[in-house]
């Protein structure tokens, strides 16, 4: 009999949009993969870049907040393993889940921490920087309440990994270091790719919904970009990035060559036919997607410290890493010119790639871990008394909680 995986989106992936929905069709081919049938539930609704789960032999089910409905469906399908989406789609629905199905592993896929991402935002709206007081906000403390309610959270990040397990002394046979899982880039890819004399211009892509993407683009426009565009007058920034609203849009300037294109349908295509790429995230956490896609479409990127965070580790970064303004876009303007530099920054992109994310280097431990959590669960469980203490109290408030907005909306 095929074992089964329950995934709780957060959200329904969008691959196009994020690297968080990269990342989530990456974690259910692996479970496919080591031979699991997924199935794919979320609350929330779908939109046109919504990917098509069905295409790849993934069951999707809707289903809804706060309501019984759940507890039937997630009882008949008796999963082997559940997924949750972030700490929100575990807050929601932990509880049930672990009372209709007791023995299913519950691992938490982080995404990143946000409560580090919070911390990193409230210290730069108040120009101080980041302390454990900041730390210590609200999502923080939900979220780490839902890393010791699950069996096993998946960090992205070895750096978020050591600030759990150090600062706040989590321990870490709750926490797996586990980041993008990608394909090796062949020398037959790199040779098809654009030469630096046939790229042009300037590159950044996000997802405006996230808060950390349009403050970059806000900081390049009034700070870093006329640095920039002094020094090359001809040249031009483009900015990519799903659902720009009216205050992205009106960042438009032609005359400064500082161009809103919006949604990118291929990443990929944009990617390699720009010379250099600016990541200026000023706060955020976990990997960035956006020097992921440079990397494979052998861009070089000027980046800050918030973006280089947890992606290069001993290996050198494709591009420059700098955070003071008047240093990235000197850095920006070197890679833009000097093509022995360009060319080198590239190569370390494609030897981070194969060294740091080639997907082969991790399947086969995870898949022994999920195994191993499985066959040891209730002494696993055992040694988490804090989880066991959270996940008692918490069944109780959000249980009664949830059961109340159901009557009341019934």
């Amino acid at each position: 009999m095929k074992k089964k995986l329950l995934v709780i989106g957060f959200v329904w992936p969008e691959p196009k949009s994020s690297a968080a929905g990269s990342r989530m069709l990456q974690l259910v081919h692996q479970f496919q993969q080591n031979g699991y049938t997924v199935t794919f539930a979320s609350a929330a609704k779908t939109s046109p870049n919504t990917f098509n789960l069905e295409s790849i032999n993934i069951t999707t089910q809707h289903i809804l907040l706060n309501d019984a409905s759940f507890d039937v469906f997630v009882k008949n399908l008796n999963p082997n393993v559940v997924l949750f989406d972030r700490f929100m789609s575990e807050e929601q629905y932990g509880w049930r889940v672990a009372e209709q199905c007791p023995n299913a592993l519950r691992i938490l896929d982080t995404e990143d921490f946000h409560g580090l991402r919070k911390a990193r935002e409230v210290a730069l709206k108040r120009n101080e920087s980041v302390s454990a007081q900041h730390m210590q906000n609200a999502i923080t403390k939900r979220e780490i309440a839902s890393i010791y309610r699950c069996d096993l959270s998946l960090m992205i990040s070895e750096v978020e990994i050591e600030i759990l397990t150090q600062q706040f002394n989590i321990d870490k046979s709750l926490l797996y270091y586990l980041p993008f899982l990608l394909e090796p880039i062949q020398q037959e890819t790199i040779n098809q790719l654009p030469a630096f004399e046939a790229r042009h211009h300037f590159i950044t892509i996000g997802n405006f919904l996230h808060a950390p993407n349009y403050d970059a683009v806000l900081y390049l426009k009034q700070t870093i970009w006329p640095l920039i565009k002094k020094q090359l007058p001809k040249a031009e920034l483009h900015i990519y990035g799903a659902y720009e609203s009216q205050k992205v849009t009106q960042l438009n300037t032609n005359k400064e060559g500082f161009l809103i294109k919006g949604f990118a349908e291929d990443v990929n295509e944009v990617m390699r036919h720009a010379k250099v790429c600016l990541a200026s995230l000023r706060f955020g956490a976990g990997l960035k997607g956006k020097l992921v896609d440079a990397m494979q479409n052998g861009t070089p990127v000027v980046m800050t410290s918030i973006a280089a965070e947890g992606m290069f580790g001993n290996s050198k970064p494709n591009g420059f890493i700098e955070d003071a303004p008047e240093a990235f876009a000197k850095q920006a303007v070197e890679l833009y010119n000097n093509v022995e530099v360009w060319q080198q920054k590239q190569q370390h992109g494609f030897e981070v790639l194969n060294q740091r994310f080639n997907r082969i280097d991790f399947e086969a431990d995870f898949e022994s871990q999920v195994n191993i959590l499985i066959e040891i669960l209730t002494a696993h469980r055992e040694q988490n008394f804090i989880g066991q203490l959270l996940m008692h109290q918490t069944m109780q408030s959000t249980k009664y909680m949830s059961k109340w907005i159901e009557a009341k909306n019934s």
